[in-house]
């Protein structure tokens, strides 16, 4: 510590493969990438037992279970890409406890226990490592970094360098257990992997308080397994936790609750106009969800927040913001194929989803589906106090249907639907207006670089604010135009918007995702920025 700063500083554990690949296997079979950090904590105990002739000693004890305690870590890994053809092999199945239980009452095996038979078919599809050969485990050390923590690391270290295999037996590796700096952090080389709020079967697997221990009552229970002269297997390992990564140029995993807009009678789809009627239906959809929520008894508070997104800021007027949990009210056009080559075009809306641009809203969402359902979209009265005229008629759609999976699919290249609305002019200083008289070919390149820059400032700033990864923000290869991109699309300006935002310009705009190293990043959907993502404006849809 200097001058009352804390240095923050990082357990590193670095894996190199030798061979630069990795045949390691998640749930159900799938190829696993990154390894998960249980797996690497499975390979230092059993490195520290190897040292120490079979047995863990109390200052390799004392360190694993100070590790296994700290939260998940960071890992910064290669990019891997899975062998597009797994092939099959023949292997040894790892049965030889069959055979084995009778050899220890004296008895020869029969034919179908015997060890030649004890062989299955064997899905190879290894993970290959793109652009290095190392992966780092990084555990954050908590400040101060006392005496204690740093004799953990320097038990754990010795083992970490005898860690010879991961995955299975022919990933071979060296490993080396270090204390880094944020900025040597900073300088690895990989793709950045976060653990995120929130556990899932697809998600790799972690060590927690008490994994040791179970690790080490496997292992007894597996040197015991013939020790009464009947076979008894080993009790699986369960004491671990599923923690979900995702990389940090990765957006936000976002559910949608999708419906159809049906007659009033139901009897079939009712379409609206995009360019008219697009707004007239995200803003019944939103109090339909109103209606909903108030017959489900929401807090008014709740309901003027999350459902109404009172309060959020809106251009350059001050209030106090909702927060990303806000609901997203979508219209879908249709896009349809059409002509020769059957080029999509845009059509009707006929669809709309209900989202929220975080991932923590899963189970707003999910009552979305449940109360939105049946729901009558209503238009209100020209006067006050006519009756509300209804509209369509919302019914959940799965999200197997065809137009729903047309706005989610990932891809690295999408392009605008509806125009996006930027956050902000785009020609405060007037360079247009200056363009028109100056005469001087260096000068007009210079205002129009500069009204360029300044457009293209405020569309990476819509994407940040739909809480896009910075990474993305920055590296997003983007243009725009006022005519659309898609065929069937209306000139931006001709849109519905609300009143507040009438004011700042829109455009079509097509996003080309990269990341540091502009490589193309495929991200999934509902894509939607702006400042009319909440009503469906910015809308994009993948165009690859």
């Amino acid at each position: 510590m200097t001058g009352g700063h804390v240095m923050t500083m990082y357990f590193a554990l670095t894996i190199d493969f030798l061979d630069c690949r990795f045949h390691g296997r998640r749930d159900g079979g799938e190829p696993e990438w990154p390894p998960s950090p249980l797996r690497v904590f499975q390979a230092l105990v059993a490195a520290a037992a190897r040292m120490n002739g079979g047995a863990l000693s109390d200052g390799d004890s004392a360190a694993l279970q100070w590790l296994q305690a700290q939260t998940a870590p960071v890992i910064i890994a290669p990019s891997g890409l899975s062998s597009v053809s797994p092939y099959r092999l023949s292997v040894p199945n790892n049965a030889m406890d069959l055979p084995a239980s009778y050899w220890a009452v004296g008895q020869d095996p029969p034919g179908d226990k015997a060890p030649a038979k004890q062989r299955s078919m064997k899905t190879v599809q290894p993970t290959h490592l793109l652009d290095g050969s190392s992966i780092h485990y990084l555990w954050r050390m908590h400040e101060p970094v006392n005496a204690e923590i740093v004799g953990h690391v320097k038990a754990i270290a010795g083992p970490a360098q005898n860690i010879n295999v991961l995955g299975w037996g022919i990933d071979v590796v060296v490993g080396n257990g270090t204390i880094l700096s944020a900025e040597q952090v900073e300088a690895l080389f990989g793709e950045r992997w976060l653990p995120h709020a929130g556990t899932g079967e697809g998600g790799l697997r972690v060590p927690v308080r008490g994994t040791l221990a179970d690790l080490q009552a496997r292992h007894a229970g597996f040197l015991g397994r013939l020790a009464d002269g009947s076979f008894v297997p080993p009790p699986p390992l369960v004491v671990y936790d599923k923690v979900n990564y995702r990389r940090d140029i990765d957006p936000p995993l976002r559910e949608v609750a999708a419906f159809s807009l049906l007659r009033t009678d139901a009897s079939g789809f009712r379409p609206f106009d995009t360019v008219k009627w697009a707004l007239t239906v995200a803003g019944m959809t939103r109090h339909a969800a109103r209606r909903a929520a108030q017959g489900s008894g929401w807090p008014e508070e709740g309901i003027n927040g999350c459902i109404l997104g009172h309060g959020e800021s809106i251009g350059d007027e001050k209030h106090q913001p909702v927060g990303s949990q806000r609901l997203a009210y979508l219209p879908l056009p249709s896009l349809e194929a059409r002509g020769d080559g059957k080029a999509p075009v845009v059509g009707s809306v006929r669809r709309v989803i209900v989202t929220a641009f975080d991932e923590a809203s899963g189970d707003k969402i999910n009552w979305a589906r449940r109360a939105l359902s049946g729901q009558m979209l209503e238009k209100e009265g020209k006067a006050e106090g006519d009756d509300k005229e209804a509209m369509a008629l919302l019914s959940l759609l799965p999200g197997s249907d065809k137009v729903i999976c047309a706005y989610i699919r990932p891809s690295s290249c999408w392009a605008t639907v509806t125009p996006v609305v930027l956050p902000g002019y785009d020609d405060p200083a007037h360079y247009r207006r200056r363009l028109q008289i100056v005469t001087n070919a260096e000068e007009q390149k210079r205002l129009r670089d500069h009204l360029h820059d300044r457009i293209d400032g405020l569309l990476r700033k819509a994407i940040r604010q739909a809480y896009f990864p910075e990474a993305l923000a920055k590296n997003a290869l983007i243009e725009w135009r006022k005519v659309g991109y898609w065929r069937g699309a209306s000139l931006a300006g001709r849109y519905g918007v609300p009143d507040h935002l009438k004011r700042f310009p829109r455009y079509h705009v097509k996003v080309r995702w990269r990341d540091d190293q502009q490589r193309p990043v495929s991200i999934g959907g509902p894509v939607c920025i702006g400042g009319g993502r909440f009503y469906g404006l910015g809308l994009f849809a993948p165009a690859d």
